[in-house]
């Protein structure tokens, strides 16, 4: 039998999500949750789910944070997006972030039956007007991206690796012994240094590479309690 994961806190969704699932899989298994917590707790006592539906507009969640939460906890979970959200640049951070899919939220029952079954089948599901960006443009930017990443400091690069792996503020302070003002503030100067305006766009910018590691740059001065 087939398990879904539907992660989305609108019941009305969630039973047009359930619907669109049986129209592709009638026997299908479906189990719902409303949060990020909510699906990481069922995750950790149901085994065997084979595709997450994941809205990214959640309670606990921001932008691709709640993603990239799952992926870190349950990294061999294919998750498929489901988003009222249309833009291409965030269909391609999606995928470039490893999405199983993208499914826009006005896609049709029938058209969300058959995408399911695509994603289930290996296919990565887009948006019928999706256009990729072309590689040179993705490899320049990777590049550009490269340099910027080599002006953090230590800690800053430690505060960015948690960060692009979902930790809020709260949990970035506890893990680093870090006061969470200290690590406003160096969230402020990452932004700066590598020329982003968000942290979710960081998010979703620095997943796309490998970070530099802190310990090799023994030379750089570690201060817990301000940002370098």
């Amino acid at each position: 039998m087939t398990s879904f994961l539907i992660i989305d806190d609108h019941p009305l969704f969630r039973e047009a999500l359930g619907n669109a699932v049986r129209l592709a899989l009638p026997e299908a298994r479906i189990l719902e949750a409303v949060s990020i917590e909510d699906a990481l707790r069922v995750l950790s006592v149901e085994r065997g789910i084979d595709l997450a539906l994941l809205d990214l507009s959640l309670p606990d969640a921001t932008g691709f944070s709640g993603f990239l939460r799952l992926r870190e906890t349950h990294p061999r979970l294919p998750i498929a997006i489901v988003s009222s959200e249309e833009d291409q640049h965030v269909v391609r951070e999606a995928l470039a972030l490893g999405a199983a899919g993208y499914l826009p939220k006005s896609t049709s029952k029938r058209e969300l039956a058959q995408s399911i079954e695509g994603v289930l089948g290996g296919s990565v599901s887009v948006p019928k007007d999706f256009v990729a960006a072309p590689q040179r443009k993705r490899a320049d930017s990777s590049k550009a991206l490269g340099v910027k990443l080599r002006e953090l400091t230590p800690q800053q690069l430690r505060v960015l690796d948690l960060l692009r792996r979902g930790y809020p503020n709260r949990q970035i302070a506890q893990e680093l012994q870090l006061a969470e003002s200290t690590v406003k503030a160096h969230i402020t100067e990452i932004l700066r240094k590598l020329g982003l305006f968000s942290r979710n766009k960081a998010i979703v910018e620095v997943g796309k590479v490998d970070l530099p590691d802190p310990r090799q740059r023994p030379h750089a001065r570690i201060d817990r309690g301000r940002p370098q």
